[in-house]
C-alpha cells in the first residue's frame, strides 16, 4: 500500500520533473512511510514517485517505482488479492519473477495481457503504468473505487496524484472549482470525478486513462462495469455462495508480512469478517474497538461478546469528548477533500497504528450489496413520488417543513434525484440563502451533472443498492476510508468488495436477495451457524460517535455563530437547539474553511 505521484510534461526540463514530483511525494509521505523512490523516463518527460507502506515483502526488493522486462515501470498504491493465482499462471507462460511483490505480478500481467489485465486484478488499487517501447502511460483505478486516483491535463501535460493536496506546489492547478460548495451540501461530499480544484478529476472507478506520448492525446476507457443479474433464484444456493465467498474473501485478504487486525463495531458486518478472520489464523487475531462512557452510543458489550468468541487479542479504546477535541483540527487537515463524515475511521486508524498494526479489514460494502440501509425500504415509494410533475414536486418541498424539504429533488428525474431525496443534506433553496446565490443557479449546477445512468429496468432495490455502491459508497465511505487511515499509515481492506464476493450478490435475484424481515437477513442466513443471536436480533446502532453533543462545544463549529451569512448563523443555533444534524453542521464548517 502506498502513495503514488507523477508528472508528464514536455515542456519541463528533467530537473524541474524531478523537483515537482519529489515536492508531492513528500506531501504524500503519510500515507507511505517505510520507502520512497523517483523514476526518469528515458525518452520522455516523464517521472514516476512512490512513497511506500510496505506489507508484502518487506525487503528492498519491493521498492517502487519497479520495473519489468527492461520495459515496464508502474508506481502502484494497493494491493492484489489473487496475485499468487496470476503469477503461478503467469510463470507457466515464462515469465520469471524477481520478488514476492504484487507489484511485480501486476507488470508481468500487464506485458503478457495488456489492457485485458486490468480486469483480471481481484483487489483494490490504483497505478501509473509506463510503456518504454509503445511511449504511452497508463493510469488505472480498481472496478469498486476502493483506492484513489486524482489527476490533471493541461496543454498536453498530465499530472497525477493519490491526494488532491498533492497538487499544492502546482500554482496553475489552484483555480477552485465554483461549483463544489453546491454540490457539498447538496451531496455532503463534492461527487466525482469533481474536487475543490476546478483542473483536478478523479479518474472513473473501473477505468483506465490512457496518455499517447508520441501524438499527445488520451483516452479513458472502462474495463468494468457493476454485473447486476438474477442468475441466483434459490435461497439456499445463494446462502451457500455468499458463506463460500466472503470466506474465501477474508482468507484472501488476509495475506500480509506486516501485522493485520479487524476493526470490530459490534455490528454484523464486522463480527462476520472477524469470526471468519479468526478462523485463518495461528496467533491471535487483533481486533479493535471503540467505546463511549455514555451507553446509548456504546456497542461495547456486543464488541466484547465477539472477542471472547474468538479469542482475540483485543484492543477496546475509550474515546473520550476531551481526546475529539484535541485532534478535531487535525482531523479535518487530514480529510484532503471536505467530508460530512470520516472523523470515526481517522480515530480507529490511529489507534490501530499505535497497537503496532498496519492493516485492517472492514466491513463496508455490506450493506450496500445485501439491503442494509433505510434507502433500500423507501426506494420504492420514492420511484413513485418522482413521478409526479416537476412543478409539484418543487412546490410541496418549498412548504414541507425541514423533514420532508428534500422531496423537491425528486423533480431530477432519475437516479440523482432519488439520491438526493434519499440522502441529500441541504434543499436547493437552503443552498442558495447560505452560499448568497440564486436558487435557479444551484438547480442548473445539479441538474447539469449528468454521469449517472437510467435505470428504468431494474428493480427498486437494485436500484437502492447502485446508488448506495456508486454515490455513497464511492465518495463517501471509500474516500473517507482511504485518507484517513492513510493519513495514519494505516490500510483499510474490505473483503466484501471482493470480486468474488461483489458478482456473487450482484447476480442473486431482488426478490430472495431481500428477502426477510431483518435488513441483510441473507447475509445472516449465510453465517447463522457462527454468528450469535445477540448480534443481529437487535437494533442496528452503526459505527458513529456522539457528534451531536461534542460538536456544540468545539470552537470551530462555535466560530459559525458569527458567520456574516444569516442562514449560517441560523443553522447554527438549529444545531444547537437539536433540530439539525452535526453532518451538516460539518458541511458549512468546510464551506466557510475552503470556499469563503
Amino acid at each position: 500500500m502506498c502513495r503514488i505521484a507523477g508528472i508528464y510534461n514536455n515542456s519541463w526540463t528533467n530537473e524541474q520533473l524531478q523537483a515537482s514530483v519529489q515536492q508531492m511525494c513528500d506531501v504524500l509521505q503519510h500515507g507511505g512511510p517505510d520507502d520512497g523512490g523517483i523514476y526518469n523516463a528515458t525518452n520522455a518527460a516523464l517521472v514516476l514517485g512512490n512513497r511506500r507502506l510496505a506489507l508484502l515483502d518487506l525487503t528492498s526488493a519491493g521498492h517502487q517505482p519497479m520495473h519489468y522486462q527492461q520495459r515496464y515501470t508502474i508506481t502502484y498504491n494497493g494491493e492484489l488479492y489473487n496475485f499468487t493465482t496470476l503469477k503461478n499462471e503467469l510463470i507457466g507462460l515464462g515469465h520469471t519473477f524477481s520478488n514476492h511483490t504484487d507489484t511485480e505480478v501486476i507488470l508481468a500481467a500487464f506485458a503478457q495481457w495488456h489492457t485485458a489485465a486490468f480486469a483480471k486484478f481481484n483487489g483494490m488499487f490504483a497505478f501509473a503504468l509506463w510503456d518504454a517501447v509503445t511511449q504511452e502511460l497508463f493510469l488505472v483505478r480498481d472496478k469498486m473505487g476502493i483506492k484513489p486516483l486524482y489527476y490533471a491535463l493541461e496543454n498536453e501535460a498530465l499530472y497525477f496524484a493519490s491526494e488532491v493536496r498533492a497538487f499544492a506546489s502546482l500554482s496553475f492547478l489552484q483555480a477552485p472549482f465554483t461549483n463544489a460548495p453546491i454540490y457539498q451540501m447538496a451531496y455532503g461530499f463534492i461527487p466525482e470525478p469533481f474536487t475543490t480544484k476546478a483542473a483536478v478529476k478523479m479518474l472513473p472507478k473501473g477505468c483506465y486513462l490512457k496518455m499517447a506520448i508520441a501524438s499527445g492525446t488520451h483516452s479513458i476507457q472502462n474495463y468494468y462495469f457493476l454485473p447486476f443479474g438474477n442468475g441466483l433464484t434459490q435461497s439456499a444456493i445463494a446462502e451457500q455462495e455468499i458463506k463460500n465467498s466472503v470466506t474465501n474473501a477474508v482468507a484472501r485478504q488476509q495475506i500480509a508480512d506486516a501485522p493485520l487486525g479487524v476493526f470490530l463495531s459490534g455490528g454484523i458486518d464486522s463480527s462476520i469478517l472477524a469470526l471468519l478472520a479468526a478462523n485463518n489464523r495461528t496467533q491471535p487475531l487483533h481486533t479493535l474497538s471503540i467505546y463511549f462512557d455514555d451507553a446509548q452510543y456504546s456497542e461495547q458489550p456486543f464488541q466484547q461478546l465477539i472477542a471472547d468468541t474468538i479469542k482475540s487479542e483485543h484492543h477496546p479504546i475509550l474515546l473520550k469528548e476531551a481526546d475529539f477535541h484535541a485532534y478535531f483540527e487535525t482531523v479535518l487537515h487530514a480529510m484532503d477533500m471536505p467530508s460530512c463524515d470520516g472523523i470515526n475511521t481517522w480515530f480507529i486508524s490511529k489507534f490501530a497504528k499505535e497497537q503496532g498494526l498496519k492493516a485492517v479489514l472492514s466491513g463496508i460494502g455490506a450493506d450496500e450489496l445485501f439491503g442494509g440501509y433505510p434507502s433500500f425500504h423507501r426506494i420504492q415509494k420514492a420511484m413513485h413520488l418522482q413521478s409526479l410533475p416537476a412543478g409539484v414536486l418543487k412546490n410541496v418541498g418549498k412548504f414541507a417543513g425541514q423533514k420532508y424539504n428534500r422531496i423537491g429533488y425528486l423533480k431530477i428525474k432519475d437516479i440523482r434525484g432519488l439520491y438526493l431525496f434519499l440522502r441529500g443534506h441541504f434543499a436547493p433553496d437552503e443552498i442558495a440563502a447560505h452560499l448568497g446565490a440564486y436558487e435557479a443557479d444551484v438547480w442548473k449546477v445539479l441538474e447539469q451533472y449528468s454521469v449517472m445512468p437510467q435505470l428504468e429496468n431494474m428493480d427498486s432495490k437494485n436500484v437502492a443498492s447502485w446508488l448506495e455502491l456508486t454515490i455513497y459508497m464511492k465518495n463517501q465511505l471509500l474516500r473517507d476510508a482511504d485518507v484517513m487511515s492513510m493519513a495514519n499509515s494505516i490500510e483499510i481492506r474490505v473483503p466484501f468488495l471482493d470480486d468474488a464476493v461483489v458478482n456473487t450478490a450482484l447476480q442473486i435475484e431482488a426478490s430472495v436477495k431481500y428477502a426477510g424481515t431483518k435488513p441483510k437477513q441473507i447475509l445472516i442466513n449465510s453465517f447463522n451457524d457462527i454468528l450469535p443471536t445477540a448480534i443481529w436480533d437487535r437494533p442496528k446502532m452503526g459505527f458513529s460517535f456522539p457528534f451531536q453533543q461534542w460538536l456544540q462545544n468545539s470552537p470551530f463549529i462555535k466560530e459559525l455563530a458569527h458567520h456574516h451569512n444569516n442562514a449560517t448563523k441560523n443553522a447554527y443555533n438549529a444545531f444547537k437547539s437539536g433540530s439539525l444534524h452535526w453532518s451538516k453542521v460539518l458541511s458549512l464548517l468546510h464551506i466557510k474553511k475552503h470556499f469563503s
